[in-house]
C-alpha cells in the first residue's frame, strides 16, 4: 500500500463535500477570453496566462474526441475561467471546481452557470487541493483531466493527483519557481523535486525538466509512468507548464531520468546515468570545477509531435489562428513540433553565448539556422527564449561557423520569426 499526503484541514475545508451558495464577491467588469464573458471579482487572475489555458482546452477536447468521455478536475480553480472554458469549448461531460478560497464562490458558480444554468455538469467545491484529489481518489472517482495550475514550487499534489486521474489520463501541472529553477536554490528544489539544481544558461528549461522530472518520481512509486504531450514556458510569472499522460508500467532501466551537465569551459552539456555518478567529467580538459551538475531531471522529449500537430489542426479548425491572438499560438505550436526532433539534445543556446565565445557581434538567428542546416545539422528555435537555438552541434563548430558567418555573411531573404513570449 503507497500513503497520500494530506494536509491538514484549514477552517474552511470541512466544506469541501458539500455544495455551496457562498455569498457573492464584489463586483467587477467583465472579462472576455475567446468570445466568453467572466467575472473575476477578488480573484488571482492573468490575462497573460490565456495561452496556457488555450494549450490546456485544446488538449482536453482532443481527449474528447478520442475517448467520448471527458471529466476534468479543476484543482486550483481562481475564478473559473479554465472550468468554463473545458465546459464549453472542450465538451466536458462534467466539471469539479475546487478553489480553497470560499468567498470567491459566488464568481466561480456565476461564471459557470453561463456554461450550464442548470448545473447538471459541474459542482463548485472549496478545499485543500490535496483534501479533494484524496477524496476522489478513496471515493474512486477518477478523472481523465485534472488541472492543477499551483503557485511557486507546490508539488506536494503531484502523487495524490496521479492516484485521482484515471489511467491515460491527462495531468496538467504547473511552477511558477522560476527562481529556483535558475539555480539559486538547490536544496529548495532537492526538496519539491527530487533535483539538485544549479545554474545553468538554459535554465528554463531547466524549470520545465526538472518539473516533469518531479513527476517521473512520484510516478514511479505508484507503478506508472508519463510521457510529455507538450512542455510550455511562459515568461510572465514566470510560468512552466506541462501536460502529461499518466501510463501503467515502471520505465525500463534507460529512462530518461538523470543528470544534465553544462562544461563552462567548452560550453558543451551533456547527460550522465546513475551508474556514471562519481566518474562525470567533460571530454574537452579535466580542469576542476569546469563541470556544472544538475539533477536528477526529465532528459527525454518535452512534447509529442504528433499530439502538438492535432492541436495545431483543432485550433486552425476552430479559428483560432486567424488573427493576431490566433498568430501567436500557431507560430508556439510550430515551434514546438520543430523542438520535438528526437535528434535534439536537451537544453537550447543563445547566440549571445556563441557570438561571446567567437568573440563577433551576434549573427541573425535565421542565417545561423541555415548554415547549420547546410552543415547537416539538427536545428530549430527554442520556444522559451528568443534569441536562442535548439541543436546538436556542438558547441566549438557553432562557434567556427559563426567565424565563417562573420567573414562571408548569409545571403539568404528569410524573415525573421519572433518566438511566443505569451
Amino acid at each position: 500500500m503507497f500513503s497520500l499526503p494530506v494536509k491538514p484541514l484549514t477552517a474552511f475545508s470541512s466544506l469541501s463535500s458539500k455544495l455551496l451558495n457562498p455569498p457573492k464577491c464584489c463586483k467587477s467588469q467583465p472579462q472576455i477570453e475567446r468570445g466568453l464573458s467572466f467575472e473575476v471579482g477578488d480573484t488571482f487572475f492573468r490575462h497573460e496566462s490565456s495561452t496556457g489555458r488555450d494549450l490546456g482546452v485544446l488538449s482536453a477536447a482532443i481527449y474528447k474526441k478520442s475517448h467520448n468521455a471527458l471529466r476534468v478536475l479543476d484543482a486550483m480553480c481562481g475564478c473559473g475561467i479554465r472550468s468554463m472554458r473545458y465546459l464549453v469549448e472542450a465538451d466536458a461531460d462534467f466539471v469539479l471546481a475546487n478553489d480553497a478560497n470560499h468567498e470567491c464562490g459566488g464568481v466561480i458558480s456565476g461564471n459557470l452557470e453561463k456554461a450550464d444554468r442548470e448545473k447538471k455538469r459541474w459542482v463548485v467545491k472549496h478545499s485543500d487541493a490535496n483534501r479533494v484529489l484524496t477524496e476522489c481518489y478513496l471515493e474512486r472517482d477518477f478523472f481523465d483531466l485534472i488541472d492543477v495550475d499551483s503557485f511557486g514550487s507546490e508539488s506536494s499534489y503531484l502523487r495524490a493527483a496521479m492516484c485521482a486521474v484515471k489511467l491515460d489520463g491527462l495531468l496538467y501541472v504547473t511552477s511558477t519557481d522560476g527562481y529556483s529553477s535558475g539555480g539559486h536554490r538547490p536544496e529548495h528544489t532537492l526538496a519539491a523535486y527530487g533535483a539538485y539544481v544549479k545554474h545553468m544558461p538554459y535554465s528554463n528549461e531547466i524549470g520545465l525538466r526538472m518539473l516533469i522530472g518531479g513527476a517521473v518520481r512520484e510516478a514511479s512509486v505508484l507503478g506508472y509512468q508519463v510521457v510529455p504531450l507538450f512542455s510550455y514556458y511562459s515568461y510572465h510569472g514566470p510560468v512552466f507548464r506541462a501536460m502529461l499522460q499518466i501510463r501503467r508500467g515502471k520505465y525500463p532501466n534507460k529512462r530518461h531520468y538523470s543528470f544534465i551537465s553544462y562544461c563552462i569551459q567548452c560550453g558543451n552539456s551533456q547527460a550522465f546515468s546513475w551508474g556514471e555518478l562519481g566518474q562525470m567529467r567533460c571530454s574537452c580538459n579535466n580542469v576542476p570545477g569546469s563541470l556544472i551538475v544538475s539533477g536528477p531531471l526529465w532528459t527525454g522529449p518535452l512534447h509529442s509531435a504528433s499530439f502538438l500537430t492535432e492541436m495545431l489542426n483543432l485550433a486552425e479548425q476552430w479559428g483560432w489562428t486567424s488573427n493576431k491572438t490566433g498568430k501567436h499560438l500557431e507560430t508556439l505550436l510550430k515551434l514546438m513540433i520543430d523542438e520535438s526532433d528526437p535528434v535534439l539534445p536537451f537544453g537550447y543556446i543563445r547566440l549571445d553565448e556563441i557570438a561571446s565565445r567567437a568573440k563577433v557581434n551576434s549573427p541573425p538567428l535565421d542565417s545561423v539556422l541555415r548554415t547549420l542546416h547546410k552543415e547537416g545539422y539538427a536545428a530549430c528555435r527554442s520556444h522559451i527564449a528568443s534569441n536562442a537555438i535548439k541543436t546538436n552541434c556542438p558547441m566549438v563548430d557553432c562557434v567556427r561557423l559563426v567565424k565563417e558567418l562573420q567573414q562571408c555573411p548569409d545571403t539568404g531573404d528569410g524573415k525573421l520569426h519572433h518566438a511566443i513570449e505569451a
